[in-house]
């Protein structure tokens, strides 16, 4: 391969192998096989995202380093296939296309505490708040959530109130 092949991006779908946002990068494993491809933080947080869930889809524009090979761009975070979602405490699970058929609602998330499982988010101009549990956020292809950070949430009213049943990344849903 030449130099100038080498240096050209070439997209790449797989899955996350681990990211570890504490450390600041994690690592892929490519469908096509191969050396683990490198996932740095920065790469993940210009997608939208501050953490992404071990084993979650991924497509990504990747280069040859000194290094090995590394991510330089995310395309596209796929959540879990054949996952289904819960839709409330009492009610059946609901499919991916169920869930995508409600609304996104622009939202910041006010804190999530990954130890106790759950968080919450305030959407734009409205007062509640909007809960969301940790296997929601995995769901959604998520690892983890930080105070302050923009996320779009398809919301279902629960018996104790609004509850997120997807996360989405703001730019990511600015994208669609």
């Amino acid at each position: 391969m030449s130099e100038e092949a080498e240096a050209m991006p070439r997209e790449v779908h797989g899955k996350v192998k681990w990211f570890d946002p504490a450390k600041g990068f994690g690592f892929i494993l490519a469908d096509e096989g191969g050396s683990d491809i490198l996932l740095h933080a920065n790469v993940l947080r210009n997608y939208g995202q501050s953490s992404v869930a071990d084993g979650t889809g991924i497509t990504v524009k990747v280069q040859n380093t000194q290094r090995g090979v590394q991510a330089v761009e995310v395309v596209r975070i796929e959540p879990p296939a054949g996952v289904a979602f819960p839709l409330g405490e009492d009610q059946a699970l609901a499919t991916p296309e169920e869930i995508a058929a409600r609304p996104l609602e622009p939202a910041r998330v006010k804190w999530f505490d990954k130890g106790k499982g759950f968080g919450f988010a305030n959407v734009f101009g409205r007062p509640e708040d909007v809960f969301i549990h940790i296997e929601v956020l995995r769901m959604s292809g998520f690892a983890d959530l930080a105070a302050g950070e923009a996320v779009c949430l398809r919301i279902i009213e629960g018996k104790r109130g609004r509850m997120a049943v997807q996360v989405v990344s703001w730019e990511a849903a600015a994208r669609k």
